[in-house]
C-alpha cells in the first residue's frame, strides 16, 4: 500500500493530483477537474490506496478506496 492517499485538488487556478505527505504534485496540472480526477483515480488504483477528491473550495467532495479494505468494513 502507498505511503499516502492520492488527492485531487484545485490550486493556483488549475487541478492537480498530489500524494499525501509529498510537496510536489504528480505530472503537472490539469485544466479540468474531470481530467485530474481520472489521473488521480488511475494513480490510486496503481498504488492501491484511497483517492480523495476535493471541491474547488478545498472541502472533500468524494472519497474512493482502491486498497485492500477489510471484508468486515460496513458499506
Amino acid at each position: 500500500m502507498a505511503d499516502g492517499f492520492v488527492h485531487t485538488v484545485h490550486r493556483d487556478g488549475s487541478w492537480r493530483t498530489t500524494i499525501e505527505g509529498q510537496d510536489e504534485p504528480l505530472a503537472g496540472s490539469y485544466s479540468t477537474k474531470e481530467v485530474a480526477v481520472a489521473a488521480g483515480r488511475d494513480e490510486a488504483r496503481r498504488r492501491q490506496t484511497e483517492h480523495v477528491i476535493h471541491n474547488e473550495d478545498g472541502t472533500i467532495g468524494e472519497r474512493n478506496s482502491y486498497g485492500n479494505d477489510p471484508s468486515d468494513r460496513p458499506g
